[in-house]
Formats: C-alpha cells, sequence, structure tokens
C-alpha cells in the first residue's frame, strides 16, 4: 500500500486537529499559572493517551490515536520533524559572545554544575543500578554514562524564559546563569551524541570510532565554518529575497539537512538541528523580528504536537513508581544545586547568590525529555525511569522560578525611586546614540557619586559591550558597579526620538534609566532591576512618565500611581 487511505487521511487530521487543540489550550493555561507552556502540553498528551482518554474510553482512544499502521507513522514523522525544529529554536537561544564575556565565572560555574551531578548521577546508577530502573542485558557502564548526562544537563529555553518572567534576563545575575546553561547544554548535547553513538547501529556500517569522529567533526564544522558560512549568507537572503520568508526558509532547510546528516552517521537528527541553531543564533545579522518568527512558527505547532505526542505513548499511571521517581528528583536537584551553588560561591559570589544560581540552573524541562526519550527510543532505559525522568523534569521546571524569587527576595524591598538623583533626572536628552546617552546621564550623575565622570562611564559602557540592557516596550537600564561607592544612585533620562539599545522586540528605548551600585552589594542592584522593569510595565504609566518635566513630579507620579512593591 503506497498511499494513505480515505480513513487514514481522516484519522491523522482529526487527531491532529485534537492534539493541537488540546495540548495549545493546556500551554495556555500553564503560561497564566506562570508555568512553562511545555508543562499544559505534556499534560495535555497525558490526558488524551493510554493514561488518561485511553483508560475511560480504550474503544474511542484505539480509534483516534491507533497503535499502529500509517496514521501512527504520520504522527511519529511529524513528532520527529517536531523535536528536530524545537531543537533548532534550542539552538538559537545559545549565545556563544556571553560563555567568553562571563570568563572564569561562568566557566567555574558550568564545570561544578557538570561534573558534580554527572559524577552523583553515574556513581548512583553503578551502586544501584536496579533501583534507578536499569533494564535486564543492559550495559551498565553505558547506563550510567547516560543518567549522569540526564542529571548535568539544564533546560536553556525554561531558564531563559524563567529570568525574562523575574526581570532578571540581562542582569549580572542573568548573564552569568545564561552563560553557565549554555555550556551545559553544548556538552551536555555532545556527550549524549556521543553515547548514542556508542550503543546505536550507524547508518553505514561505520565503526563506533568513525562515528564519534564524525560527530565531533561536524560540530567543528559547524561552529566555525559554518558560522562564518551563515552569517556571510543572512545579509545576502535579506537583501534579495522576500522577508521574513527568505530567511526562514534557509533556516528551516539547514536545520533538515543538518539533522538528516547526523541522522545518517549514527546519531539522531536532533543534534544537527541544534548545531545549525547555533550557528544561526550566534550571527549578527539574524534580525530578532526573524528570531521570533521562527519560535512563533515551532512554538505554535510542531512543538505542542511533538511535546503532546510523549504522553500519548506512555501509561504514566503503570509505570509511575514514587519512590523512583522521587530518588530521581533528590539525587538531580542536590547534584544540580550544590555543583552550581559551590561554583559560584568559588568565584566570589555571595551565599544567597549563589544558592540562586543553583536554583536557576536546575530546571530541566523540554531538554530533559527529549534525552529521556532519545534513550527510551534506543532500548537504553525503560518506560519506568522515563516517566521519572518527565516527574523531575517538570518539577524542577515548575520550582526554578519561585525558588530563584524566594532567595533573592529575602533582602529588604528598594524602590528604584528611593536612590533616585534629582539632578540625574534629564527629561529631554540630547543625545540620539547609545554611547552618548550614557554619557550624558553619567555627566549628570557622577557628582553625586563623588567619582571622575570618565571612569564612571567607562564601567556603564563595559557593562553595556557585555550584554545590552534595552528591555521590551521602549525601556532600557544601564547599569554598573562602581568600587567605593556608599550607597545606590539612580538617575533617568527620556527622549522622544527613542535610542536604540538592542531590544528584544526591535522598540528604541524612550525611558533610560541608570543604575550605579556598591561594588561589594551585588543583590541590590537585582533587586532595583526588576523595581523598575516591574514598575514601568504599565504602558500608560510609561507614557505618562515621558511627559514629566521634573525629578519632583516623577517622584510623585510613581508614589502614586505605580504598583506596589511585590
Amino acid at each position: 500500500m503506497d498511499r494513505l487511505s480515505h480513513h487514514d487521511v481522516m484519522i491523522v487530521l482529526l487527531s491532529l486537529g485534537v492534539l493541537l487543540l488540546v495540548a495549545r489550550t493546556a500551554g495556555e493555561l500553564a503560561r497564566r499559572l506562570n508555568q512553562p507552556a511545555v508543562l499544559g502540553e505534556i499534560l495535555a498528551g497525558i490526558a488524551l493517551g493510554a493514561t488518561g482518554f485511553g483508560r475511560l474510553f480504550p474503544n474511542a482512544h484505539a480509534a483516534l490515536f491507533p497503535s499502529s499502521g500509517p496514521p501512527t507513522l504520520v504522527l511519529h514523522g511529524i513528532g520527529t520533524v517536531g523535536v528536530v525544529l524545537f531543537l533548532l529554536v534550542a539552538g538559537m537561544e545559545v549565545d556563544l559572545s556571553t560563555i567568553w564575556r562571563q570568563g572564569r565565572t561562568a566557566a567555574t560555574v558550568s564545570l561544578m554544575g557538570i561534573v558534580i551531578p554527572f559524577g552523583i548521577g553515574w556513581g548512583a546508577a553503578q551502586v544501584m543500578p536496579e533501583l534507578l530502573g536499569l533494564e535486564p542485558g543492559a550495559d551498565r557502564w553505558v547506563f550510567s554514562l547516560f543518567l549522569g548526562t540526564a542529571l548535568a544537563i539544564s533546560a536553556l529555553p525554561v531558564i531563559a524564559r524563567t529570568l525574562m518572567d523575574l526581570d532578571l534576563y540581562r542582569t549580572d545575575f542573568g548573564m552569568l546563569v545564561i552563560a553557565a546553561a549554555i555550556v551545559d547544554d553544548l556538552v551536555g548535547w555532545m556527550i549524549f551524541a556521543l553515547l548514542l553513538a556508542m550503543i546505536g547501529a550507524p547508518g553505514h556500517g561505520m565503526s563506533v570510532g568513525w562515528t564519534v569522529l564524525m560527530t565531533l567533526g561536524l560540530a567543528a564544522f559547524v561552529l566555525t565554518i559554518g558560522r562564518w558560512g551563515v552569517n556571510r549568507t543572512l545579509p545576502w537572503l535579506q537583501a534579495h529575497t522576500s522577508w521574513p520568508g527568505g530567511v526562514l526558509g534557509f533556516a528551516l532547510s539547514l536545520a533538515l539537512f543538518f539533522a538528516a546528516l547526523t541522522e545518517w552517521i549514527g546519531i539522531h537528527a536532533v543534534f544537527g538541528a541544534f548545531l545549525v541553531g547555533v550557528a544561526l543564533g550566534d550571527s549578527v545579522h539574524l534580525r530578532e523580528q526573524t528570531r521570533a518568527t521562527i519560535e512563533r512558527f515551532v512554538a505554535s505547532f510542531f512543538a505542542p504536537l511533538f511535546f503532546a505526542t510523549i504522553g500519548l505513548r506512555i501509561d504514566f499511571i503503570r509505570n509511575f513508581e514514587v519512590f523512583l521517581s522521587l530518588l530521581v528528583v533528590l539525587i538531580a536537584c542536590a547534584g544540580k544545586v550544590l555543583g552550581c551553588a559551590l561554583g559560584a560561591r568559588i568565584t566570589g559570589t555571595p551565599a544567597r547568590e549563589a544558592w540562586a544560581i543553583g536554583f536557576g540552573l536546575n530546571a530541566r524541562g523540554a531538554m530533559e525529555i527529549i534525552l529521556g526519550l532519545l534513550a527510551l527510543q534506543a532500548g537504553l532505559i525503560g518506560e519506568r525511569l522515563f516517566v521519572s525522568l518527565v516527574f523531575m523534569a517538570l518539577i524542577t521546571s515548575v520550582i526554578c522560578g519561585p525558588a530563584v524569587q524566594k532567595i533573592l527576595g529575602r533582602r529588604r524591598v528598594r524602590r528604584f525611586v528611593d536612590y533616585l538623583v534629582p539632578k540625574a533626572f534629564v527629561p529631554r536628552l540630547v543625545s540620539t546614540d547609545r554611547r552618548e546617552v550614557i554619557s550624558e546621564l553619567c555627566r549628570a550623575i557622577a557628582p553625586a557619586a563623588g567619582r571622575d565622570t570618565a571612569l564612571v562611564e567607562d564601567a556603564v559602557w563595559n557593562r553595556e559591550q557585555t550584554m545590552s540592557t534595552g528591555l521590551e516596550q521602549g525601556l532600557a537600564i544601564p547599569h554598573a558597579r562602581i568600587p567605593g561607592l556608599a550607597a545606590p544612585l539612580v538617575g533617568l533620562g527620556l527622549s522622544f526620538g527613542g535610542v536604540d539599545f538592542d531590544a528584544y522586540d526591535g522598540e528604541p528605548a524612550r525611558i533610560i534609566v541608570l543604575i550605579l551600585t556598591p561594588e561589594d552589594d551585588r543583590g541590590v542592584q537585582v533587586n532595583l532591576l526588576a523595581d523598575i522593569a516591574r514598575t514601568l510595565k504599565d504602558p500608560e504609566l510609561r507614557t505618562k512618565v515621558l511627559h514629566v518635566t521634573n525629578a519632583t513630579e516623577l517622584l510623585a507620579l510613581i508614589r502614586t500611581e505605580a504598583p506596589p512593591p511585590a
């Protein structure tokens, strides 16, 4: 039979429609509860699968989601494309320059955040393999490598989204967490790709050694010559093809080509797509609007279908073991949180912030689930351990944001207006360039800081070059730590024309808030940044701020109309 029958086509379309509708609805509900959308999408699949719908209405479930036949193959194929494209988007989140900018601190946090959980996972698998779900006849050494890798990896997309929700993404704290998560992703997926090469059947009968060598060679090629090629190609596409169709087609095609190549090598297709995502995301020519278009395209259709199909395949009630699941959660959290916190403390980070870094990097999310699913498909683990890994991924993702917020929020509430320097309020900025605007605000605030203007300006500009401080909706918050400063200082400037601060949404900054904090008080900077983003979130309030003429009017407006501190 070389084609789908009318009945097969009907079942495919009906099952896709039901999956997409329920998964998207559940994802939106999860977002409203301040949880990752993937949590709702997976729970939707569980409800529609053998755990829920299949248990209550087995005949209807078998008709809508048959366990074999052409419709099943079609759903599997769409799910495979979905996970490939999801890893493309995940790779685009990787900013290689962030790793170099953070230097020793990020390297130490990442190293300890990989080595300690990997060691704990590997050791636990060696000591109690059967208890942790080792399948009969499976290689204990390979199983130990997998469990160590699974416990070491972090979920960069979940971590990035959590930091954005907490208004911490572009703070020093956020940059450090993101840089460490990037290294976790790169190292974790490299190890797992090599592990798949060791246990899989390479596509053309290649030896394990050749497969490993080709995997490393491909990664080196894509991250060097491939990045250069992408960076040269994007401007041409933007100049000579329709936007965003030209760049979108190029990105998706390249991801599918390299996904096919890594599948042929003998490792999973997702690794090739992830590498392409890294090369694309690292290009200075990839516009934020194009990046957002690709993310929305994948997140609105393919990702919900993929994560929902995970729940269809497994009976989570029959395979859920409370002790095993809690044990996996305990080992995972202990290794990751302790490892990252220890790495942060070694670099001199205060204890409170170090623990927040540990919990921030503890989120596993979709990356852990994908890793577990690939191991399940490769026969490396069974359904019991897979269910426990899914449980662990969901629990760590749920607690990530509240834990970081709780730890950092223990300091007393600080409002940015409490530290506003009246003479550093500039109602009409003359400058239109980012560097010049920073210089203008630094000249206004330097006398209150008791520091030379050039010293303050250099500190703020050096921080700005590390990562832009432009936020969404016309807000930018340049900031720096100043040695010897006794207390925080805040300046604020308004620009009707707007200044390009390289914001997420591409909007020019019209409200620019400058923060100077003491070098040894890291917590106050994070709190002030969060307070500014939270206070100026309301569009109506921002409009009113743009029309104030002096510091007194600004203080009166913020104190009477801004939301109370969280």
